[in-house]
């Protein structure tokens, strides 16, 4: 009888491979790292704060004035890290919330109270990300040039319309929401909006399709169309995202103000953009995070709060700001080269 003989099988197979690490796993150390190190700027800051003006920097209410001025722009970051991440930008966002802010504290638009304040400036907001949307989907316009014609439009409507002039608000309760009184276990009602915003905006992001379409969009849109994703109306969308983040922006900085202005969100763009940069938002797109944003948004604000208690001058707050835009930049690019 003919023995079967198996052929030798090659040596390779007689070596376990070993197991590979999961590409996500890398990502999530990344994102890790990332918030890490910005809670550690941000206690040194804190720490700064601290020692330089103990009594001040440290009492309770000028904690409360950092979060709160920190939850208007913060609520226009949401939206502007959902842009990014898509590979899109918008220039107008500042000037989206000052339209909403002024077309919503009319005189006209006074008389129907706390409803038609909210509803109006949430309206304006969500107007100009359509128009913004349309243009940039379906437009075939550039972003940037986009939203660069929309700042121009709206500033100048929102100065047409207070002919220059602040509009008080007469609205008790909208004014009463700026009140201590109004605090709820010593949060004002403007941070425990701005944490709403947030985690419902991690929540789109992290949890449902809409926030993977962003993601896949901004890493590659034509891939993305080949995927069967609608990348013109996920455009459409992240820009009418963007708008309705700008119109609640607007409603609470009416309520902090307790006016409406056509200076309003001046620079907004720069702060949300600068704060989704330094938090991990690529601005070629396809990566980001809100929470990254939420402390880019936090350590700006500090180091705001910082300077004014100890009298610095803007323009050294400006470069402080500047300088650690583009540490971030490199810190992204080094990361990405290496990976």
């Amino acid at each position: 009888m003919t023995q079967h003989v198996s052929p030798p099988r090659d040596s390779a197979d007689k070596v376990p491979s070993a197991p590979s690490t999961p590409a996500w796993r890398g990502i999530l150390f990344r994102a890790d790292v990332r918030t890490l190190s910005l809670l550690g700027v941000l206690a040194v800051l804190i720490l700064i704060g601290g020692v330089t003006k103990p009594d001040e920097f440290l009492d309770t209410r000028n904690l409360q004035l950092v979060l709160t001025q920190a939850s208007v722009i913060g609520v226009v970051t949401v939206g502007m890290t959902f842009v990014i991440i898509s590979g899109g930008i918008d220039l107008s966002v500042g000037a989206i919330v000052a339209l909403a802010s002024v077309w919503a504290t009319t005189v006209a638009t006074q008389e129907y109270g706390f409803g038609g304040i909210l509803f109006t400036a949430v309206l304006v907001g969500v107007g100009c990300g359509l128009v913004n949307g349309l243009l940039i989907a379906y437009g075939g316009m550039v972003p940037f040039i986009a939203t660069l014609a929309m700042l121009a439009s709206a500033r100048g409507l929102a100065l047409q319309i207070t002919d220059g002039r602040t509009q008080i608000v007469t609205v008790d309760s909208i004014l009463d929401l700026g009140e201590r009184d109004a605090y709820v276990l010593g949060i004002p009602p403007l941070v425990l909006v701005f944490a709403f915003v947030t985690i419902v905006g991690w929540l789109v992001l992290n949890r449902t399709t809409f926030g993977r379409r962003s993601v896949a969009v901004g890493g590659n849109a034509e891939a993305a169309r080949l995927a069967g994703i609608d990348v013109r109306r996920q455009r459409l969308y992240l820009y009418l995202l963007s708008g309705l983040c700008c119109g609640i922006a607007a409603f609470l900085l009416i309520i902090l103000s307790g006016s409406g202005q056509n200076t309003n969100g001046n620079l907004y763009e720069l702060d949300a953009i600068a704060a989704a940069i330094i938090g991990g938002t690529l601005l070629s797109g396809g990566r980001g995070t809100i929470v990254g944003s939420v402390l880019g948004v936090l350590i700006f604000t500090t180091i705001t709060n910082i300077f004014a208690l100890n009298n610095l001058q803007s323009d050294v707050q400006q470069i402080a700001k500047g300088a650690i835009i583009v540490a971030a930049v490199l810190v992204q690019r080094r990361t990405a080269s290496t990976t």
